[in-house]
C-alpha cells in the first residue's frame, strides 16, 4: 500500500511523561505520520522529547482575560502548521494503537467525514518498564460506558458524541468549518461546538473501532477545578445553539448551591464560586 500522507497534531501542557508514551505509541504504528505537530500552552521550557518522526514544536500563551488554557487556539495553530491534507489531532494524555492511523484515515477518505477513536482507559499510570504494546495495555484498560459500542453500529449522526482526545478529519474540511472556536477557553465545551458545527454542515460522524489507550491522571468529579471556564463557556454555547452542554456537570453545580440553573431556561446564575476545600474534596482516581 502506497504510503499516505497525515500529520499528528498535539497539544500539551506540563505532561512529558504521557507524551513520550503517545510518541512511543506513534513510533510503532503500521502507519507513520510525515510529522509530529506539538504544539505547548503556556510552557515555555518544556522538557525535551524526541521522536523518530519529524517533531515540529511551536508555542501558545495565554491572553489577558482567557480562563485557563487555550486549548482552541493551540489546536488551530498545530492545524495551521500541518504539512498535510489529512490530520489525526490527539490529546497528550493518549496512546494510538498500531492500527489506530490506518483506521482513522480510512474511515476518512473519500466523502467529507469526522471520524472519532474508541477511548479506553487505563486505571492506573503506567509502571516504568510497562511495554507500550497494543495486547498489554488492551488488558490493562476499561471502556468508557458510553461511547463502548458507537463503532460498527452505523451510527453518523451522534454529533453530541464527539470528543477531541482522538479524532481526524480532512485539513480542508477542517479550515473549511473554520476550526475550533477561540472564543471557548479553557475546559469544556470547544469540542461539542465543533461537531456542531460539522452536523449544521452536514458533515457525519464516523466511529471507529480501533482503540486509543487515555493514561490515567487524577481527575475531579465534578471538575470544580474547571469552574468558571466551564460556566463560561456553557453560556458561550447555549448563546449559539440554545441547548446546554455538559449537563451532568452544571446539575452537580446546581446541587452543591454554586449555581442556579435550570435545563429548560435560558441562563446560568453563579451563587458563589467553590472554596479550596471544595475543590480539593472533588478529587477522583477513577478511570475517567
Amino acid at each position: 500500500m502506497e504510503a499516505r500522507n497525515f500529520s499528528v497534531l498535539v497539544i500539551a501542557h506540563g505532561r512529558a511523561g504521557h507524551l513520550r508514551n503517545l510518541l512511543a505509541g506513534v513510533e510503532r504504528s503500521a502507519e507513520l505520520p510525515c510529522e509530529v505537530v506539538l504544539v505547548y500552552m503556556d510552557e515555555p521550557v518544556p522538557e525535551p522529547v524526541s521522536c523518530i518522526v519529524p517533531l515540529r514544536i511551536h508555542h501558545v500563551t495565554s491572553r489577558p482575560g482567557e480562563s485557563g488554557l487555550p486549548l482552541a487556539r493551540a489546536r488551530n495553530t498545530a492545524a495551521s502548521a500541518a504539512d498535510s491534507p489529512n490530520l489525526v489531532f490527539l490529546d497528550v494524555d493518549c496512546i494510538p494503537s498500531d492500527t489506530l492511523f490506518t483506521a482513522l484515515l480510512d474511515a476518512i477518505e473519500g466523502e467529507p467525514v469526522l471520524a472519532m477513536a474508541e477511548p479506553r482507559y487505563l486505571p492506573a499510570p503506567l509502571q516504568a518498564g510497562f511495554g507500550i504494546d497494543d495486547a498489554a495495555l488492551l488488558g490493562a484498560s476499561v471502556p468508557h460506558h458510553a461511547r463502548a459500542n458507537l463503532a460498527g453500529g452505523g451510527e453518523r449522526s451522534r454529533h453530541e458524541m464527539f470528543w477531541s482526545l482522538g479524532f481526524a478529519i480532512k485539513a480542508g474540511i477542517f479550515f473549511r468549518m473554520g476550526g475550533f472556536d477561540e472564543g471557548f477557553t479553557g475546559y469544556g465545551a470547544e469540542d461539542t461546538d465543533f461537531a456542531f458545527r460539522a452536523r449544521k454542515q452536514e458533515i457525519p460522524m464516523c466511529f471507529v473501532a480501533e482503540p486509543l489507550f487515555h493514561q490515567h491522571h487524577g481527575v475531579h468529579k465534578p471538575p470544580l477545578n474547571h469552574f468558571e471556564a466551564i460556566i463560561a463557556n456553557a453560556r458561550n454555547f447555549h448563546g449559539r445553539w440554545g441547548t446546554w452542554p455538559m449537563e451532568g456537570w452544571l446539575g452537580a453545580f446546581a446541587e452543591m448551591g454554586l449555581i442556579r440553573w435550570d435545563p429548560e431556561g435560558s441562563r446560568i446564575d453563579v451563587m458563589r464560586k467553590p472554596g479550596a476545600a471544595e475543590v480539593e474534596a472533588t478529587r477522583s482516581n477513577d478511570p475517567y
